[in-house]
């Protein structure tokens, strides 16, 4: 027989291997692409900190006030995230630190892959722009902006215009905690520099302060428009009739997946205050995997997975 051919044994080997390789395969079901994380979740907005307040102390307006829990570590954070799934978060730079993103850096570096940051930067210093592009090569993918008391003028300044210019440039993401009333505003902003990544947090925090109104879905839904404009389905605890297992927001999400489509859609906790209070973290993200039944398995891996990986991890 020619030394180049298999004999009957060889043939039989190598058919066991083979079976062997897809048996495993099947095993894997579904997600049987395993190689880039298809396996598991993200988190799209966490925030972290810690009660060593000599190493990481706090400033602003909120330096005094007492957070519950007193810490949120990422070791605390993976001790609730990790037993659903999750082993990539978005961290958000908690308010208490200011400008000073230190706690968070340090957690991206310590923890590799693990993590992405949004953080926060001074809008009206002159370096803004190369700040934002120092802490790219650090983890950074993003930037938290809120309006504070001035939800239609609060994007119109220069250090805004400036961010937001950056932004495009880097493929970082302008993340904004707003209210319905500074939709507006975006809607402006998103038109004059339609290229810049746009994260609106929580639903636009819809029903925070008690029923949701249908005109405010729809601001939200209207900015569908802009190509390049998210929303975390996130904050639960937060939002509506405020309780497990926040059935009261299915029609209000399929709404809005209806104007964005899941693949501009991603789910995070917002802990640790998703688990607080008697929330907790399995709750949130048993809604969008086990309750919303108009979503299909694809819109349901884009929302708990492949959004947040193509907009935070995997962005140039």
């Amino acid at each position: 027989m020619n030394g180049s051919m298999w004999t009957r044994r060889e043939w039989l080997v190598g058919i066991a291997a083979w079976l062997k390789t897809q048996s495993a395969v099947a095993a894997l079901g579904e997600f049987a692409v395993a190689p880039d994380h298809a396996d598991e979740y993200i988190d799209a907005h966490v925030h972290v900190w810690t009660p060593d307040k000599s190493r990481y102390p706090r400033s602003g307006r909120d330096r005094d006030a007492q957070f519950e829990p007193v810490s949120f570590t990422p070791e605390e954070l993976f001790a609730n995230a990790k037993p659903c799934g999750v082993k990539r978060v978005v961290l958000i730079q908690m308010n208490f630190y200011g400008f000073d993103n230190s706690y968070m850096l340090d957690a991206i570096k310590k923890n590799k892959g693990a993590f992405r940051g949004v953080a926060v930067v001074d809008e009206t210093a002159p370096d803004v722009a190369h700040k934002m592009r120092n802490l790219a090569a650090l983890g950074v993918r993003g930037f938290r902006i809120s309006p504070g008391d001035q939800p239609q003028t609060w994007l119109d300044s220069p250090g805004m215009a400036a961010m937001w210019k950056c932004a495009a440039e880097t493929s970082q993401v302008m993340c904004t905690l707003v209210n319905p009333d500074a939709l507006p505003s975006i809607n402006r902003r998103c038109a004059k520099f339609p290229e810049t990544k746009v994260v609106i947090d929580h639903l636009a925090r819809l029903g925070m302060d008690g029923p949701i109104r249908d005109s405010d879905v729809s601001a939200l839904c209207d900015l569908a428009r802009h190509d390049h404009v998210y929303v975390k389905v996130s904050a639960f605890y937060a939002l509506g009739k405020k309780q497990y297992p926040y059935q009261d927001l299915a029609d209000t999400i399929r709404r809005v997946r209806d104007a964005y489509g899941a693949n501009r859609l991603m789910w995070g906790s917002d802990s640790p205050f998703q688990v607080e209070n008697g929330n907790t973290y399995a709750g949130s993200i048993e809604l969008v995997r086990d309750r919303l039944d108009f979503l299909t398995s694809d819109e349901r891996k884009w929302m708990l997975r492949k959004t947040a990986e193509k907009v935070f991890f995997k962005a140039s």
